[in-house]
Parts: C-alpha cells; sequence; structure tokens
C-alpha cells in the first residue's frame, strides 16, 4: 500500500467532512445534546408532585396533617382549594396529580378519642406518578397517625388519645393504574409525530437530489403554494394513519375512550399539520437526504424525551421542563391523555389547542420564509 496515496485520501476526506458543516455540526451536537437530555430527562424518581388541599376543619391539628405531607420530598403543595369542585376542576387540567381532604369534625374526632377519616385523591392517569402519590400519600397519614398515638401514650400530658387517622383513597382516571391506558394514547401520538416529520423531511430534498428543484423555482409558483401543495397529500396519509392507530389503540389494546372521538379526530388533524410543517422545514434546511435524516432524529430524540411520554415531565428540572414546552408533542400528549383518560372537553383542553395551534402556524410560516429565501 502506497502510503502517500492513502494519506492523500484521509486529507481529501477531512476536507470533505470540512465542508459539509451541517454533518459536522450534528457529530459535534449529538453526543452533547444526548448526554445532557438522558442526563436530565430519563428519570423516574419523583418529587414536588402538585397537590391540593381542602382543609375544612383549619384547626391546629390539620395544620399538622398538612405539614406532615409538606415534609415529604413528595409533595409540593400549590394551594388550599375551598371546593371540591376547584380540586376536580384541577385535577382535570392536568395541574394537580393529588388531593387532600379534611373533614370539619378532624380535631372533634381527635379530642374524642375516634378515628378521624380524611380522603386522598390521586390522578391515576400517569400510573408512575399515581403509584408514588399513593404510596406516600397513605404513608405520610400513617405516619402522622403514629406520632399522634405516640404523643398520648407518652409522659407529656396530651389532649390527643386516639388509635390513629383513617384514610380513605380513591383514585380517578385510571382506577386498576393499568400501564397501557396511559402508554398506547402517548404512542399514537409519538407514531403520528414520526410518521408525519420523516415522510415530509424529504420533500423538497428529493426535489433538490433529482434537480427538479429548478422547474419549481423558474415556475410562476408561489413558495407558500408550493409548500402548502406538497403538504396536502402527506395531511391525507397523516390523517389516515392517525385513524388507523387510534383503531388498533381501541379495539385492539383495550384503551376505552372517556372523551369525545370528534373531538379527538379534529384535534389529532391539527397536530398532523403541526408534524407536516416540522418535516417541511427540515426539508428546506437539508440539503440531501442524509442530512435530512440526521436532523429528523435530531428533533425526534427530544421529543421522546422531553414530551413526557415516557417520564413524567414534574421529575424533570425546571430548565428542561421550559425546553419541552416547545416541543408540539408535549400539548398533544395532554390533548390525547385527557380526551382518552379523563373524558374532558375543550373547556379543560383550550390552553393546550392553543399553544398547539400557535406552534404548528408558527413553523408552517418558517418554512415558507425558508423556503423563500432559497428562491431568492
Amino acid at each position: 500500500m502506497n502510503m502517500q496515496r492513502f494519506w492523500s485520501i484521509v486529507k481529501k476526506e477531512f476536507i470533505q467532512i470540512k465542508r459539509d458543516k451541517a454533518s459536522f455540526g450534528i457529530a459535534i451536537m449529538m453526543p452533547l445534546m444526548m448526554m445532557l437530555l438522558f442526563g436530565y430527562a430519563v428519570t423516574t424518581q419523583l418529587e414536588d408532585i402538585s397537590m391540593l388541599v381542602l382543609d375544612q376543619s383549619n384547626t391546629v391539628e390539620s395544620h399538622e396533617l398538612i405539614k406532615s405531607f409538606e415534609n415529604t420530598s413528595y409533595f409540593k403543595l400549590i394551594g388550599k382549594a375551598q371546593n371540591i369542585d376547584k380540586i376536580e376542576s384541577e385535577m382535570n387540567e392536568g395541574k394537580i396529580h393529588a388531593a387532600l381532604i379534611i373533614p370539619p369534625d378532624y380535631s372533634k374526632s381527635l379530642l374524642k378519642k375516634e378515628r378521624p377519616k380524611v380522603r386522598f385523591i390521586v390522578d391515576g392517569s400517569d400510573p408512575t406518578t399515581a403509584r408514588t402519590a399513593f404510596s406516600s400519600g397513605v404513608l405520610a397519614v400513617e405516619r402522622h397517625g403514629m406520632k399522634t398515638i405516640e404523643a398520648s401514650n407518652s409522659k407529656i400530658p396530651s389532649k390527643l388519645n386516639m388509635g390513629g387517622i383513617e384514610v380513605s383513597t380513591k383514585v380517578l382516571y385510571n382506577p386498576t393504574l393499568r400501564n397501557q391506558n396511559y402508554t398506547i394514547p402517548g404512542l399514537i401520538g409519538l407514531i403520528m409525530q414520526n410518521i408525519t416529520i420523516i415522510l415530509t423531511a424529504f420533500a423538497l430534498v428529493r426535489e433538490k437530489e433529482r434537480g427538479t428543484i429548478e422547474q419549481l423555482i423558474v415556475s410562476p409558483l408561489k413558495s407558500s403554494e408550493i409548500i402548502l401543495g406538497k403538504l396536502v397529500p402527506y395531511i391525507l396519509i397523516g390523517f389516515a394513519d392517525f385513524i388507523y392507530a387510534l383503531l388498533l389503540g381501541i379495539y385492539w389494546f383495550n384503551v376505552p375512550v372517556s372523551g369525545s372521538i370528534g373531538l379527538l379526530i379534529f384535534l389529532g388533524s391539527g397536530f398532523v399539520i403541526c408534524a407536516l410543517a416540522i418535516g417541511i422545514l427540515i426539508s428546506t434546511v437539508a440539503k440531501n437526504q442524509l442530512q435530512a435524516m440526521q436532523m429528523t432524529f435530531l428533533a425526534l430524540l427530544p421529543s421522546v424525551l422531553l414530551s413526557g411520554f415516557v417520564f413524567p415531565r414534574e421529575a424533570m428540572p425546571k430548565v428542561i421542563q421550559y425546553l419541552g414546552n416547545l416541543i408540539p408533542l408535549t400539548y398533544f400528549l395532554n390533548i390525547l391523555r385527557g380526551i382518552i383518560l379523563k373524558g374532558i372537553g375543550m373547556k379543560y383542553l383550550v390552553n393546550d389547542v392553543i399553544l398547539l395551534f400557535v406552534l404548528g402556524l408558527a413553523l408552517l410560516v418558517l418554512s415558507i420564509i425558508r423556503f423563500r429565501k432559497k428562491l431568492d
């Protein structure tokens, strides 16, 4: 082997890599991004589970019980409810995952040496969060009950003398904590995103590689007409795939839809357009199919980790949660699980719907602008 010719090839390849700045940048940024995302987002250790308290007793004794929840590393008291309707509303919107209801006669029962009964409600739509909240909440009540027993049996005079605190638990939306009821709706959203982005990411790239992009450039077509025209076939394909995946989830995996199927299909169509806009944007940036595939992978990985598909977003650092807010799948997962599991309507989904459609419109406009720059 001639070493001179060999090193000439090596030198030539380094020059080509240097010229392909997009691929070179991905090679540098990918390990950093993956380490940061996996390091911070991949965690099942839950802390600061959001909780509301309906304290109908409002006494020193009830405040001590509430304090026992706050002293754990699992619960974060975000406020006090005035009625049960407030708890149901906040849980439907996904703002809280647990609620503690203390009855009006809580302190009186303690003074009468009776076992007061408190209610602990858990959002069961996410089994991982629900199991942690359920076990930690019941344990917090039992420990506080044991402390009151020890206080009454000690030599220190105490008015409290009881056999502990009775806790009545209720798991909403997914009482059996069946994992498939939570994962299948999320999987529908993830599959729809991945298919539509991959399909459209190569739409303009194929035109470039085949040399037909010049025909589009010299034609009287506007950039918006080209982009939207290319989207329509994929919208139909994406919509058909969405219906197909939804039917599989309902009839094959036996995941019941508690809410409106019509609303779910309508909002699913909006998400399909949003995901297609991401693919088109990638297609306007990439110069070849290899770059399109790399950029697609770069877009899909964060969406899997940061959207809440696998790992609870509450367990992630705030900075990572904010990054997740920039991903359309984050809002569509809330919509899917809200309609399928909780049976809620637009009243509770309006924020997610608005943000989803705003992101979709912004991506679509950005794609058109990006393609116009190519025409210039």
